[in-house]
Formats: structure tokens, sequence, C-alpha cells
């Protein structure tokens, strides 16, 4: 089958005509993608030959559609060789990509994003394959970790769209809200787990974390309780809400550091509060945690020495 000529400079000899990549013209657009978007989500990906964010971008999104397996199809349009689509859209920059549902465009973005954002904006289109949803978690929970919290929680949500009582995913979108901040939408979705998957260890988490995060969300300042530290050591209340502080800035390891030092100083203190804490944050930073599992055997070490 010939391939449309507009685009080579594209990658167009790579890819057939009528497959999930293609290479679009203003002749062929009406079936390339407004018939097509009738049966499948369509991704148009306008570009130019002289664009650098584009060659970066076009190797990521054909890499996620090439993921879906068919459940969408990119059209790349070479705006320089056919710019009456693009001037009837109001497309001024590239890369833009809009993504075209039964003949209308109903989303889209600009710009080169990263590979995990990019594979979130297919799957808010089409939702993650049934077979692949363990492939999906997995990549939502690797954005979690590198900070892509937009693009992890709709990787999750998209999940629940698929299977909503998914406990991995439920508590993954849990973990992601309250890294963002988003306590008030956390609890909500915390609230939707069944009463009988309450102590499933993936929920209880999750729960953890939004506690944890909930606690420091009242807390000082990192530099005026680190002052309070450093006049008397053994201020524990101090110490116990700067190490909260610290986990609630990302600072894992300090905050492990300052409540073991309450647990060496004075086990009892605030009804052994500390080492209740400790292990609330292990609960939440995972079983398989480098810090937990170091922490819990720091613990142990103190308890039983």
């Amino acid at each position: 089958m010939l391939l449309n000529q507009a685009g080579a400079g594209q990658g167009a000899g790579n890819v057939a005509a009528g497959g999930d990549i293609i290479d679009t013209t203003t002749q062929t657009f009406l079936a390339d993608v407004m018939e097509e978007s009738k049966r499948r989500p369509v991704l148009v990906d306008f570009w130019a030959p002289w664009c650098g964010p584009c060659k970066t971008l076009t190797p990521v999104i054909e890499k996620a559609v090439k993921a879906a397996k068919g459940k969408v199809r990119l059209a790349k349009l070479n705006i320089d060789d056919h710019p009456v689509i693009p001037g009837k859209l109001g497309i001024q920059s590239v890369p833009t990509v809009y993504a075209f549902v039964n003949g209308q465009p109903v989303d889209g973005f600009m710009g080169a994003l990263p590979e995990g954002q990019v594979k979130a904006f297919i799957e808010r289109l089409t939702g993650p394959a049934t077979d692949g949803l363990e492939e999906a978690l997995a990549t939502a929970e690797a954005m979690l970790a590198e900070g892509d919290l937009a693009a992890a929680a709709e990787i999750f949500a998209g999940v629940l769209g698929e299977e909503p009582d998914n406990l991995k995913a439920l508590a993954g979108l849990v973990r992601a809200q309250v890294a963002a901040g988003a306590l008030d939408q956390a609890k909500a979705v915390l609230a939707q787990v069944p009463a009988d998957k309450q102590n499933d260890s993936a929920v209880a988490a999750a729960r953890a974390a939004l506690e944890v995060a909930e606690q420091a969300a009242s807390l000082g300042d990192l530099a005026t309780l680190k002052a309070k530290v450093d006049l008397d050591p053994n201020d524990h209340q101090a110490r116990f809400e700067l190490a909260l502080a610290f986990n609630a800035k990302g600072r894992r390891e300090d905050a492990l550091i300052h409540l073991l030092d309450i647990v060496k100083r004075d086990r009892a203190w605030n009804e052994d509060g500390a080492r209740k804490q400790l292990v609330q944050l292990f609960e939440a930073w995972g079983p398989t945690d480098p810090l937990t599992l170091s922490g819990r055997k720091k613990l142990s070490a103190i308890m039983f020495a």
C-alpha cells in the first residue's frame, strides 16, 4: 500500500496508510481522522520539519500509541505542506496534538510532554487494556515515585474506570492525591473502600499516608521547629513535629532520624508516641521500602538494647 508523501521527513516510511500510525493530508483528513474517529479515538499530531520539540515528541507518542494495541490511531500532519486544517483549527504553534472522537476534537495538548503524561492522555481517552492493568499500575507507581503526580493520578483513575474495585489503583490514587496536597479529595476516595477491605495492605498504606499528611498540615515551619530542637534537644514534642514536617517535605530519612532519637532518649514519651509514629510511617512508606527496612532494624536495635 502506497504511503502519503506528506510528512515523509517524520518517518513515514515506517508506517502503512491503513495502520495505527499514519501520515495524513488535507485530502485524506476526512477519512483518516474524522471517519476513523467514529470507530476509535484518533490523535492528530500537527508538526513541522523545522520543529525541534516535534522530533522529541514523535517517538514518544508513537510508542504510546503502539502500546495501546489498536485502541487509538495517530495521524501526523505536516503543517507546512498542509496548512488549511491547522489554520481552521487556529493552531499557531507546534507540536500540537488534538484528540478526535466521533468526528469532533475533544482534548489536546501543546509541547513535547514526557512519556508518562502522553500515556496518561491516551488512557484518559481509551482506558487501559483489561489485560494490561498490572502494567498500567506499574507505570503509575513509577510516575508517582518520580514525582509526576498528575500523570500517576490519571493512570490510577483510568484503571478504576475499568475496575472500580481495584484496591491497588484506589490506594495509588489516594497516595498521589496526598502527595499533591489534595487531602480532601484523598479522603473522599478512601471513603469508597468497602468496610471488609479496610485492612488491605495497599489501603492501609494509603490511609496511613493520609493520616500523616493531615498531622503535618497543622505544624509550624521547618525553621521554627528546628530552632526549638536546637534550643532544647529534650523538647520531644518539637522534635516529633519536626520529624512529621520533614516527612511532609519528602525528607523521610531526616524524619526517621528524629523519631528514632526520641525513642533513644525516652521510650515512654507520650505513651510510646514516637515508636507508634514510626510504625505508621513504615506502613505509609510500604513494607519493602529501603527506609522502612533499615528503620525497622534500627528501631529493633534500640528497643532490645
